[in-house]
């Protein structure tokens, strides 16, 4: 090991799923419990380029404002573009000019309401200096910068990549590591899913990542390709399908651009099969029984199918109607559309149980749902 590589193989490795769970989880309960934020330790979370450190950040807010009632600002700072003396502030004079005073920089003006969970997110933290690092300790542990304080009500994460993913990173100096609790990201495809569920992206990119689960993150670090598969570009890849174009074949370019050429292929190859498939209105009207034979339309015809449950999450009687056709589906597909409606939304399964036709599902098939697909 060099003298700029960071050892983790001593500490816990969790997907994006369960980090934001045992995450909020444990600051919600503070929260509620009415204690400082500053006796949470500050988090430190290690992963490769685009493996959704940035994602878990933005999922945590969210769960902390529907656990807890109260609304979270997110402020991100990538150390990367900070000097030292930015973390401090500007030095002007005090108002009878016999002293220096350092103007508070505007990202630590933070809202110390009783209302308001502030989350300070320190991105890229592996990759600023270490004179930046260093500027981060009084952050990290004392919950200071120069002559400024956190608010009690702020909690503090930082992330960033490993010196083996051949990313600009520097070594981590002991004394700031030994300052913060260290989790590893890495990925997990049935808890990108249901992310992805929740999260509207474009069914043609779940169902095709269904199908070939390992396309999901091709990071090689020995690799000199520019671009590579990640979830941090299949979102982007879902962002050009529903806001710039939906035919991947007139954007093929952007998104060879952002997954490279081989994977942006297959996937455009791929996207053909939807051409193929029922509408999803005759589906939920109960107007068509003829089911697809071929595996890649079927991953296509249930993400098409859970894309428009989740936008009709109040038609009782088309997911009824949804769910009699599934019935006709190879029982893996079936259980995997009854586990994708299930990761609509936290409370949608208690909506789908007072529907006779799935809780009969469930009594006969309900097992199936922890099997692997």
């Amino acid at each position: 090991m060099s003298n700029t590589d960071v050892k983790i193989s001593n500490i816990p490795v969790k997907d994006v799923g369960s980090l934001v769970e045992s995450l909020s989880s444990a600051y919600c309960a503070m929260i509620n419990n009415g204690c400082s934020m500053k006796l949470m330790p500050s988090v430190m979370l290690w992963g490769a380029p685009g493996v959704g450190k940035s994602q878990a950040v933005r999922q945590i807010a969210k769960e902390i404002e529907a656990n807890t009632g109260k609304r979270t600002a997110v402020t991100d700072v990538r150390l990367l573009l900070f000097n030292p003396i930015d973390l401090r502030g500007i030095p002007t004079s005090n108002a009878d000019k016999t002293l220096a005073v350092w103007l508070k920089p505007q990202i630590f003006q933070m809202d110390e309401s009783d209302d308001v969970i502030n989350l300070l997110f320190l991105d890229e933290i592996s990759a600023a200096p270490q004179s930046v690092q260093a500027a981060a300790y009084q952050i990290t542990l004392d919950r200071v910068v120069g002559e400024h304080k956190l608010p009690d009500n702020c909690i503090v994460i930082a992330a960033g990549n490993r010196t083996t993913d051949k990313s600009v990173a520097f070594k981590m100096p002991k004394a700031l590591a030994n300052r913060l609790l260290h989790l590893e990201v890495q990925v997990n495809f049935d808890s990108w899913k249901s992310w992805a569920i929740r999260a509207g992206v474009h069914p043609s990119v779940v169902s095709y990542l269904s199908f070939r689960q390992t396309a999901l993150m091709c990071f090689d670090s020995s690799s000199e390709e520019l671009a590579f598969a990640t979830p941090r570009s299949w979102e982007m890849v879902s962002n050009l399908l529903n806001n710039v174009e939906s035919d991947a074949w007139k954007i093929s370019s952007l998104i060879y651009g952002l997954i490279g050429m081989s994977a942006g292929i297959e996937f455009i190859s791929w996207c053909k099969c939807y051409e193929k498939l029922p509408s999803m209105e005759d589906v939920f009207s109960g107007r068509v029984y003829e089911i697809p034979k071929e595996p890649d339309e079927l991953y296509a015809l249930t993400s098409a199918m859970t894309k428009y449950a989740s936008e009709h999450k109040d038609d009782v009687e088309g997911l009824r109607n949804s769910i009699l056709y599934a019935n006709l589906f190879p029982p893996d597909f079936s259980v995997m559309l009854m586990k994708d409606y299930m990761s609509i939304e936290k409370n949608f399964t208690q909506t789908l149980l007072r529907i006779p036709e799935f809780s009969r599902w469930m009594q006969t098939k309900g097992a199936l749902l922890n099997g692997t697909f």
